[in-house]
């Protein structure tokens, strides 16, 4: 099944945090401002399913996740921290990439279908690689895309 994420050049940021909780207040924020969602209940939907378990993938990567009436598919904010954060991953290994994920609240298997397509793509080494080594949100954002396109053909 091929999974439609949205992501738009504004939801790509560049962040400077020092915490697991302040990535999840940006990320809500920037939902906010690029998708004009309500910034509390994104707030509240991470932070609810970081109370189920960490989000945090492994590889310097979180992929904090939430579902909210207000999308219509799958939509995705991504945050390159300026300096890494604990997210409390597997691994242990701080985090310093993080792929927002915010799908319908009746996504069901199209909301785990957007997950696993996020983190096929930072599990190859070279496109993680290329996602880390990007010099701005630009060139983050173009990443992004040629990956999502080559997936879908």
């Amino acid at each position: 099944m091929d999974v439609n994420i949205s992501v738009v050049p504004h939801a790509v940021a560049f962040a400077q945090v020092n915490s697991a909780q302040q990535v999840l207040q940006h990320l809500s924020r920037l939902y906010a401002d690029v998708y004009r969602l309500d910034a509390d209940e994104i707030l509240e939907g991470l932070e609810q399913r970081e109370l189920l378990g960490s989000t945090g993938f492994g590889r310097g990567v979180a992929i904090p996740h939430c579902r909210n009436s207000g999308v219509t598919r799958p939509t995705m904010a991504v945050l390159r921290l300026s300096k890494p954060v604990d997210f409390k991953a597997a691994d242990a290994t701080p985090v310093s990439l993080v792929f927002g994920l915010v799908s319908p609240e009746n996504a069901g298997a199209t909301h785990l279908h957007a997950l696993a397509a996020v983190s096929r793509m930072v599990r190859d080494e070279a496109r993680l690689s290329a996602l880390s080594d990007a010099p701005d949100a630009d060139a983050l954002f173009g990443v992004l895309t040629n990956q999502f396109l080559r997936d879908a053909a």
